[in-house]
């Protein structure tokens, strides 16, 4: 059996322990020793964009937000489905994982960051919601495994009532707000539906072909307030 090799560590503000590791070709990013994602399984990663920037392909000077970096997939496929005038801005609060995208010895997302259309922030994505009112034409947000089940407990915050009005009011009227969940998050649903948003849930798998499923959440803020 091949072994896993660790590429590097880093500690989030509120001490939770991140740390890359390599195994027969795949990377994987741990939070406290808990598998947190994988480049093997993707595919909802994937989802979550798709399902957002699709229906942006064709409008003009697009503006969409990532919350979290991860491995970088949701930020490729935005790229790729989105129109060359898009803003991609993406909030990461950790610096190594950055830097461990940005690094061309790792099979992530370098070439991605580097493309003009992609404004990249150390930051917490709280702030940014805070500072961009009605900014963003959608906002996906994949920065744990849900609104109940953490990794990080800073991360809390941003599915309380106070966080979804933070994130619906960063939101241009009729803009799509989107959360990667590990499950349907029932009461987080209802949460969002409080808030006046229209919700819908789509179960992903999270490799392509096999293994279980995850969930993107959707909620729209209406065009009229």
């Amino acid at each position: 059996m091949k072994p896993f090799r660790r590429l590097g560590e880093a500690t989030a503000p509120d001490g939770t322990i991140l740390a890359l590791f390599e195994h027969d070709g795949a990377y994987v990013i741990r939070v406290n020793g808990i598998e947190l994602m994988s480049t093997r399984r993707h595919n909802s990663e994937d989802a979550l964009a798709e399902l957002v920037c699709a229906p942006l392909a064709d409008k003009r000077n697009a503006r969409v937000l990532v919350g979290g970096l991860g491995l970088g997939f949701t930020l490729k496929t935005a790229l790729r489905l989105l129109a060359p005038d898009a803003t991609v801005m993406v909030a990461e609060i950790v610096q190594a994982v950055i830097d461990w995208n940005r690094n061309v010895d790792y099979p992530l997302a370098h070439e991605a960051l580097a493309d003009a259309r992609v404004e990249m922030r150390h930051d917490d994505v709280a702030r940014v919601l805070r500072q961009n009112p009605a900014a963003f034409d959608a906002i996906m947000l994949d920065v744990d495994n849900g609104a109940e089940s953490f990794t990080t407990g800073s991360n809390k915050k941003l599915y309380g009532e106070k966080g979804i009005r933070q994130a619906a009011a960063a939101l241009k009227p009729g803009g799509t707000l989107a959360y990667w969940s590990v499950d349907t998050e029932n009461a987080f649903v209802r949460a969002l539906k409080r808030e006046g948003l229209t919700t819908a849930v789509h179960k992903v798998r999270s490799h392509a072909s096999s293994g279980g499923y995850n969930c993107v959440i959707l909620a729209r803020r209406p065009s009229v307030l």
